[in-house]
């Protein structure tokens, strides 16, 4: 599997300094993916993979057994009749689907209920990952740039780093949130400058960490700056730059990182997302997103 790797180190910063290396060894609970989800990536991303692989993986972990059926018999997919087989919950979803619950059940157990500053929560920063996955698998079926699902998972962990800081640096965080609700200034560039590295550095890192799909890894550490990344990568994180751009301008739970951002023209040229499907897009969303919620709830650990 090619590394996650952008052609610099970029204005994000990507390159951690070593005393941030450490501190995010340290922390036991963000170490490792759980066994059972990377069990199930490494399975699906074997191009031999069978549904009874993914099935048998699955089945370690009754949540998310129940989760896959919850999900199967959902609004969000859409599907005509009810299913109960898990086996046949994996085919209809298809092998991808099953990946995106799995990781999105995985960083939702992540998240302590805590207090970010005096406007957000963490719940608040979940809602919005939510909100930008769905904003960015609609954004992804409009220009058909990216299969929907990758476009989902690509949104619903863009911002997983806010959650290593959260759990690292939590009065560096609320200071940062709090100097950007006063303020609309850059998200990234507060960060730098009271942590020594901003969400996407951190997040980048764990998901190395956890051997995310290349696709996925580059989405999170360039979603603020997609022109950083080799041409490749660029589609994955800039669905993801206009989906946080516009669930910000929603003020859809936890709203100040991309406050500052702009739906650029060159963004959507390289998307392939018209001005008019950004309208269809944010008119659809609130719907879309209510049936998501349903599905990806934050567990807390």
């Amino acid at each position: 599997m090619q590394s996650c790797v952008a052609k610099s180190a970029g204005p994000g910063g990507k390159v951690l300094a070593p005393q941030l290396r450490q501190a995010l060894a340290k922390v036991t609970e963000i170490g490792s993916l759980p066994e059972v989800t990377a069990r199930i990536v490494q399975v699906i991303e074997d191009a031999s993979a069978t549904t009874k692989a993914v099935q048998e993986a699955v089945q370690h972990d009754p949540a998310l057994a129940t989760k896959v059926l919850k999900l199967v018999n959902s609004a969000f997919y859409g599907l005509p009749a009810q299913v109960a087989s898990l086996e046949r919950a994996i085919v209809m979803l298809g092998l991808s689907a099953v990946r995106n619950l799995a990781l999105a059940a995985s960083l939702s157990r992540l998240l302590k209920n805590d207090q970010i500053s005096a406007q957000f929560t963490t719940a608040d920063l979940w809602r919005h990952s939510v909100a930008v996955g769905v904003c960015a698998k609609l954004l992804a079926r409009a220009g058909h740039s990216l299969p929907g699902d990758e476009a989902f998972v690509a949104g619903l962990v863009h911002d997983m780093g806010l959650i290593v800081a959260q759990q690292l640096f939590r009065a560096e965080v609320q200071g940062v949130a709090e100097r950007c609700f006063a303020q609309p200034q850059s998200y990234c560039a507060a960060e730098e400058a009271v942590v020594g590295a901003d969400h996407q550095a951190l997040g980048g890192a764990l998901a190395a960490k956890w051997k995310f799909p290349p696709g996925i890894c580059h989405a999170i550490a360039y979603h603020h700056d997609p022109g950083a990344l080799q041409p490749e990568f660029q589609k994955a994180a800039a669905l993801v730059y206009l989906a946080d751009t516009l669930c910000c301008q929603g003020r859809h739970g936890f709203w100040l990182t991309a406050q500052t951002q702009e739906l650029s023209e060159g963004m959507l040229i390289l998307t392939g997302v018209t001005a008019a499907a950004i309208e269809q897009t944010v008119a659809e969303l609130p719907t879309r997103l209510m049936e998501a919620e349903q599905i990806f709830t934050a567990e807390g650990p």
